[in-house]
């Protein structure tokens, strides 16, 4: 057991860095030896004992008190799958799984993160107890996400989505479906949202949906039928991707295109309908549920829009469009080339590489209490709306409203929120110039710490505040509007903000079908 065990540590000789660890070995001889293992693995098979029979055959035949309830159970499970078919019951369920756990992650985090709130605003008669519950609580939760993850199954740090792709194009990464990999991914990363962090959920729920999947097919294997089949998994697993994204923004079409774009090299027509059903299935489950906790009046959008005008935009507007485009593409290069020197620095510094791999709770610690410091409402974090998080900032971003016409004594719909972007010393232009600044090193920064996490989410937020600063620098170079044909368009800010964060999308991992993502939620 042991000799197992640390063989299938050594596959493709996979060692564990500060941060994320890595493979050092050849994939071809892996691929021999992997081979050759295999094959003497099912000589000894073959001369040993015969084969256990399966449980359902077990089930059927065996003899006892329970036989005629078991034997019923199969002849019901086998009318039922007949009847139903095998995909579907699959994909139902799985879609099921995923939206309960989307939505048990959000309401934790949610409730996390408004603890966070509680606290600190409970402590509003002493500035230094605000600023100890300020980064304690993102301290603790961070340093718990990273030391659980770490002790339980290292494979679960980071996004996922690179894995999921090796193990499609059908590379076998040992640990990678395994059940605790898959608990240890979904508790390290609702700490890690929780906790306040410009981190992401949408690549590790893509991993997370294909853990699910993954365990799912486990089970349904005992009773028989082309869940036995592993060449169907590949194709389950690309349904899985599609539900990761479906069930993560109630975007089942952006899902579909994600998982093919994941499987890029080779996508059968026959999943197509594979990912969507399970997407939309999944998505469906997932929006109620908000409805049903009260959380909604209705199925809508994960993030809504209000743009009262029939024409949000003008064709004089389309060169700001390109000035959006170009500047986030020249964003989203200057972000992965800061991420990877930030990586590459780490592990060139060899002396405090071997330190904080003694010390492995450390680095994290650090990186959250420089950035909880930083983001501190009462300090440096009121000229970057510090107190808000990233879903309230999106909320706030997409407002319809130009908040440089605004005066402070004008009414909001969110003051609470939108009072986050008002400094009496500066105006809005200031400090969507410091968020942005901030927010692009912290997100690239943050990504680098051993927790699950993605980058989608700061990315969105980055994007929206920069498609945000070029609408209200054309609300304030026309103020009475755009004039063509003796008709005015207003210019809607909060327009900008969302072709801003569609431009950033590809940044993370450059695919270019996840700009649907959140454009096609389901229809409301």
């Amino acid at each position: 057991m042991a000799s197992a065990e640390s063989a299938e540590q050594r596959a493709l000789q996979y060692e564990q860095t500060l941060m994320y660890g890595r493979y050092t070995q050849d994939l071809g001889t892996f691929a021999k030896d992997e081979a050759a293992r295999l094959r003497l693995k099912q000589e000894h098979e073959d001369s040993g004992t015969p084969r256990p029979r399966r449980p359902s055959e077990l089930l059927e035949y065996s003899q006892g008190r329970c036989a005629p309830c078991c034997g019923c159970a199969v002849r019901c499970q086998r009318f039922f799958i007949a009847r139903v078919g095998e995909d579907w019951v699959f994909l139902i369920l799985l879609g099921l799984v995923m939206a309960l756990v989307s939505w048990a992650m959000d309401f934790a985090i949610a409730t996390c993160l408004q603890a966070q709130k509680w606290m600190y605003g409970g402590l509003d008669t002493n500035v230094m107890l605000q600023y100890l519950a300020w980064v304690t609580y993102p301290t603790v939760l961070i340093t718990f996400s990273a030391g659980f993850t770490q002790i339980l199954a290292p494979q679960a740090v980071g996004s996922g989505i690179p894995e999921m792709k090796t193990i499609l194009r059908g590379v076998v990464l040992k640990e990678y479906l395994t059940l605790k990999t898959f608990v240890a991914k979904v508790i390290g990363l609702t700490c890690a949202l929780g906790s306040g962090m410009p981190l992401g959920k949408e690549g590790p729920f893509v991993h997370i949906a294909s853990m699910c999947a993954a365990l799912l097919s486990r089970f349904l294997s005992f009773f028989g039928g082309i869940y036995e089949n592993e060449a169907r998994n590949t194709e389950m697993l690309a349904a899985a991707c599609a539900v990761g994204v479906g069930c993560c923004f109630a975007a089942p079409i952006g899902g579909v295109l994600f998982s093919i774009e994941v499987t890029s090299t080779f996508f059968a027509v026959r999943n197509y309908w594979r990912g969507f059903f399970a997407a939309t299935f999944s998505a469906f489950i997932f929006r109620v549920l908000a409805v049903w906790i009260k959380d909604e009046e209705t199925i809508t959008a994960l993030f809504k829009t209000r743009f009262r005008l029939d024409f949000p935009f003008d064709l004089q507007e389309l060169p700001a469009f390109a000035v959006i485009g170009i500047a986030s593409g020249f964003g989203g290069a200057l972000f992965v080339y800061l991420n990877r020197k930030i990586v590459q620095c780490m592990r060139r510094q060899k002396t405090i590489n071997r330190f904080l791999m003694k010390k492995r709770l450390l680095f994290p610690a650090l990186v959250t209490l420089l950035i909880s410091t930083l983001t501190f409402p009462p300090g440096f974090g009121q000229f970057m709306a510090g107190q808000l998080t990233q879903k309230d900032t999106l909320v706030t971003l997409f407002d319809n409203r130009t908040w440089a016409k605004q005066e402070p004594s004008d009414e909001f719909e969110y003051i609470g929120i939108l009072e986050a972007w008002r400094h009496p010393r500066s105006n809005v232009f200031v400090t969507l110039v410091v968020f942005i600044l901030m927010k692009f090193w912290m997100s690239a920064l943050a990504t680098t710490i051993p927790v699950p996490c993605g980058a989608f989410m700061p990315v969105f937020v980055i994007g929206a505040a920069f498609g945000r600063l070029v609408g209200e620098s054309m609300a304030a170079w026309f103020p009475d509007g755009i004039h063509t044909d003796s008709n005015t368009y207003r210019i809607v800010p909060g327009g900008y903000a969302v072709v801003g964060k569609h431009c950033t999308l590809p940044i993370p991992s450059h695919p270019v079908p996840s700009h649907p993502i959140p454009s096609y939620p389901i229809p409301s």
